[in-house]
């Protein structure tokens, strides 16, 4: 397959779809977590789970950056956005996440903050290059491909001599998570039986940073690709891996991620980042080494230093499931909220915010299906 069409194909996907239906034994139970919020809207788009047997289950993961900001950390980002002297630049997903007291950054900025959405760490140093007077504050968000980027940024600030361009950094990190979600089952988390491994951020750490808790867990995990046909390959080659009783790291997507994956990339991460001891996860709580922070070499770039910022414990509205639906013990649909109060107008939780959030794909794709079941 060359083109991007072939990966749509529908022969194909009966094609696969048949082999699924044959390779899943009756009796057994196959619930597979796909960790990535673009899996998640590929599902949904295009109707793979009404092409899988019933006893082939998929269940949402906590892969999408702006879902998993705890509201503490919009907090934070509304306070630096009062500051007189701060521009921040946040990502327009982040834009309409709820904060405490019915708060957002949109509505910060209808009060008068000087908040602008970018598109890029690019549009962050122009606003600080254009406006010196002022303190230009990238709201750094995503997991490990993001990551790089804002090292890039920082080391153009630096070649440029920026004084005025800060960085208030929440990258984090996809093993990590995946990591906390097996070490929950059993209390309350998921009961899972394999991961669909996310594509973009693979083809930065590569799949050797799944070995360690795949055999740790004995849980197989499969990279795929975004498109249909990727994902219903991998689910393929996890049935296959539970009925041979095989827990191992394979990679459907072939053509973009290897094994060990962009070392430049993460050499350039480990330059400017450090871990951070824990961070909290919106519904996964505190996660040990989960999270970046600038180096101390970088001090002077980071908004958390500079400004002291002291992230304070913040609860989510108490009606919303999104923290449960990022850990995947339920559906968008088990929330009473959906499609009632909240909606991609109204929104109640950062699910139904992001492009990636998995309330926002059941909202755009299979609301009505779900409801029907």
């Amino acid at each position: 397959m060359k083109y991007v069409d072939e990966y749509r194909d529908g022969e194909l996907a009966r094609g696969l779809a048949g082999a699924i239906a044959r390779a899943a034994r009756p009796g057994t139970l196959y619930r597979f977590m796909e960790f990535c919020g673009g899996h998640t809207h590929a599902i949904s788009r295009y109707g793979v789970e009404d092409l899988l047997p019933e006893n082939v289950r998929m269940i949402h993961g906590p892969g999408c950056p702006v879902c998993v900001l705890p509201v503490g950390r919009i907090d934070d980002a509304i306070k630096l956005a009062a500051r007189p002297e701060v521009t921040l630049c946040p990502y327009a997903d982040v834009m309409r996440v709820p904060a405490s007291g019915g708060q957002s950054l949109m509505k910060a900025k209808a009060a008068g903050a000087d908040i602008r959405m970018v598109y890029s760490t690019l549009d962050a140093l122009r606003i600080a290059e254009a406006e010196p007077g002022r303190t230009a504050i990238f709201f750094a968000i995503g997991f490990e491909t993001t990551t790089p980027p804002t090292a890039m940024a920082i080391l153009a600030a630096e070649k440029k001599g920026l004084k005025n361009f800060l960085v208030f950094c929440n990258h984090v990190l996809t093993p990590a998570a995946i990591r906390a979600i097996l070490a929950s089952e059993g209390a309350d988390g998921v009961a899972l039986d394999g991961f669909v491994g996310p594509a973009h951020v693979s083809t930065v750490i590569g799949t050797r940073a799944y070995e360690a808790f795949a055999q740790d867990y004995a849980k197989p995990v499969v990279i795929a690709g975004f498109e249909p046909l990727d994902v219903m390959q991998a689910i393929l080659m996890l049935v296959s891996q539970v009925n041979e009783g095989r827990h191992e790291v394979e990679n459907q997507y072939i053509r973009a991620v290897t094994r060990e994956g962009n070392v430049r990339a993460q050499d350039l991460t480990g330059r400017i980042f450090e871990l951070r001891d824990s961070f909290e996860w919106r519904g996964l709580g505190q996660v040990a080494d989960s999270a970046l922070r600038l180096r101390a070499a970088y001090a002077r770039y980071d908004a958390e230093r500079v400004y002291d910022v002291r992230t304070a414990a913040a609860a989510d509205n108490p009606a919303c499931e999104c923290g449960a639906i990022l850990r995947g013990v339920k559906r968008p649909t088990d929330c009473k909220l959906f499609g009632t109060v909240c909606t991609p107008d109204n929104p109640m939780g950062s699910c139904m915010v992001s492009s990636e959030g998995s309330c926002a794909a059941h909202w755009t794709y299979g609301r009505f299906r779900d409801g029907a079941t």
